[in-house]
């Protein structure tokens, strides 16, 4: 490369893969970096449900991606959705904004899927976003609010059943922290309803709960929630969601509050790229996380299919996109040096769910932990791994605050009341 000349970099999408191979790229002078995302945060998705249930603030979880990696020198920072990536001529355009590339690193994530059910998505609500979460947190407190008015015991048994549908992490720790919420934390609150006579059901379709952990796990998680008064229907499959809640076999689950945590779906500018793609519209990626023909575009994280020598594509788990950050700017930086590429491979450092207070289950190859041990780990890890100092030490606060005073303070409902709005409203 001659002196003084720099390849441009272009990242969509600043999650966990994105801003790790921002971070890493940006140590090298001879490249120019454009980071583009539609959010203007970069945001910790392993605690949404925490935000949610009214445990964490939004602040507490996402930091501002200016703040990350605004102050690199070689780092620009465009707010704007990507609406077309050309390939051939290399060019990315958003916001009626174009910039070319030398190298275009996909990263741009997923969003809820529904398995060709869209229609359900007007009953439920995902949890992939902030909004997601803030939506959901509003629901939940507004359904207690409902339900103290309605004075007909029926209807307030409808707007106090929570349904969550989907039994992997994200399912069973919403079903333990809607549990925790209403049947502790503010159950003396109310007075004309009991907060803890509250129905949460998780629905699996799946033989049973937390299909990657071992069985053991999976049967700990399903007792420990019973416990908790949650009622989990495992090798249940969804029929039909609608206005009156959700339709399994045999029944009709009535539900105000429906949650899909289900399936996830590819982001739609993958498409785009023109690549093949499997049913989740992940683009499938060759071992050097590249689509075929094209060495100079990576596609990583979500919305990448990497089953190279593998039996099944790699999860949609932060771990997975933050190594593949790190590699692919590893591969960037390489060819500026002329030097061979390595496949990559991917090291599993285990998975984990907490199922509420003092319990959790985690795993590393044939290592288990449960219970209290397998919570504290969790505590830790997410701790460690989230980003930006001031959130580590509010989200510890928070956590060491609510476990002495059994409290969550973030229960904030952000719109205010309309006339005739509360108790009488219909539930979705």
């Amino acid at each position: 490369m001659p002196k003084g000349e720099k390849k441009k970099v272009v990242v969509i999408g600043v999650g966990f893969g994105g801003l790790q191979a921002i971070k890493k790229l940006s140590k090298e002078e001879d490249l120019e970096i454009i980071a583009i995302d539609k959010k203007n945060h970069h945001l910790f998705q392993p605690l949404l449900y925490q935000v949610a249930t009214a445990v964490l603030s939004p602040a507490d979880i996402a930091i501002p991606t200016r703040s990350l990696i605004g102050d690199k020198k070689n780092v620009t920072v465009y707010l704007g959705e990507v609406e077309k990536v050309d390939i051939q001529a290399k060019k990315v355009t958003f916001q009626g904004h174009s910039e070319s590339y030398d190298y275009l690193i996909l990263a741009a994530g997923a969003k809820s899927g529904y398995f060709g059910n869209d229609h359900w998505k007007k009953y439920s609500i995902g949890l992939k976003s902030l909004k997601d979460a803030l939506s959901i947190r509003t629901k939940i407190l507004t359904s207690f609010e409902h339900a103290e008015l309605a004075g007909d015991p029926e209807v307030a048994k409808k707007h106090l059943n929570y349904v969550i549908i989907g039994g992997g992490p994200t399912g069973v720790e919403l079903a333990g922290s809607i549990a925790e919420l209403s049947h502790e934390i503010v159950r003396n609150e109310f007075h004309t309803i009991d907060p803890a006579l509250a129905k949460i059901t998780l629905i699996e379709a799946s033989p049973r709960l937390l299909a990657a952990f071992a069985p053991k796990l999976s049967e700990f998680a399903k007792m420990r929630l019973e416990k908790r008064g949650v009622e989990v229907l495992t090798g249940t499959k969804v029929l039909e969601i609608d206005q009156n809640g959700v339709k399994i076999e045999g029944r009709t689950i009535a539900s105000s509050t429906v949650i899909w945590a289900a399936g996830v779906q590819a982001n739609s500018i993958g498409a785009s790229l023109g690549a093949p793609t499997d049913r989740m519209g992940r683009v499938m990626v060759d071992e050097f996380c590249n689509i075929e023909g094209h060495p100079e575009v990576f596609v990583i994280g979500d919305i990448a299919n990497y089953s190279k020598g593998l039996e099944r594509p790699l999860p949609g788990v932060s771990p997975v996109a933050m190594q593949q950050g790190r590699y692919v700017a590893s591969l960037i930086r390489g060819d500026l040096k002329s030097k061979k590429r390595k496949p990559f491979h991917y090291l599993d450092k285990g998975s984990m769910a907490t199922i509420g207070r003092q319990d959790a289950v985690a795993q590393v190859g044939n290592f288990r932990l449960r219970g209290f041990f397998g919570w504290f780990v969790w505590l830790f890890i997410h701790i460690f791994y989230q980003v930006g100092f001031k959130n580590k030490i509010s989200i510890f606060i928070t956590w060491v605050w609510s476990y002495i005073t059994f409290r969550a303070e973030a229960r904030l409902i952000q719109d205010e009341v309309e006339a005739s709005s509360v108790g009488s409203s219909t539930p979705n």
